[in-house]
């Protein structure tokens, strides 16, 4: 038997994108930090959560770019000296990325209790129906 792959299937056209997509979002996957959870909070409402405690507003940054959500934080060096005797909470840099689909955008960004919440929500569409007429070469 023979594998197909998704993006050449025959009745699949114009999807051999969401198969790089799939692989990009395989291989930037593998760290686990920091935690997240992903709530459906309705049928068109998401709410990703991180937990980001130690970093401030400034240090995270959200964007999206060719429908991919990337979530990045960088402490900023305070420029004192500390020293631990055990540091339990890691503070290192990261960056998170999610891809989304056509549909879904980001509504809101806020952050409480350590933790960064963003709102997404998926926008429905019409169903269009296009009739096409048949023309002689």
């Amino acid at each position: 038997m023979t594998k197909i792959l998704f993006g050449s299937h025959p009745f699949l056209l114009g999807f051999d994108r969401l198969e790089s997509l799939v692989e990009r979002t395989v291989k930037s996957s593998g760290d686990a930090y920091p935690p997240f959870n992903i709530e459906q909070a309705t049928k068109n409402k998401y709410r990703l959560t991180l937990a980001v405690a130690g970093f401030s507003d400034e240090e995270l940054e959200i964007t999206v770019e060719d429908n991919q959500l990337i979530v990045r934080g960088r402490k900023i060096p305070i420029g004192r000296d500390e020293v631990f005797l055990h540091r339990g909470i890691a503070t290192r840099q990261f960056q998170k990325n999610f891809v989304l689909s056509d549909d879904i955008s980001v509504i809101k960004a806020t952050t409480v209790n350590g933790l960064l919440n963003i709102d997404l929500e998926r926008f429905e569409t019409e169903t269009k129906v296009q009739k096409i007429t048949i023309s002689k070469e």
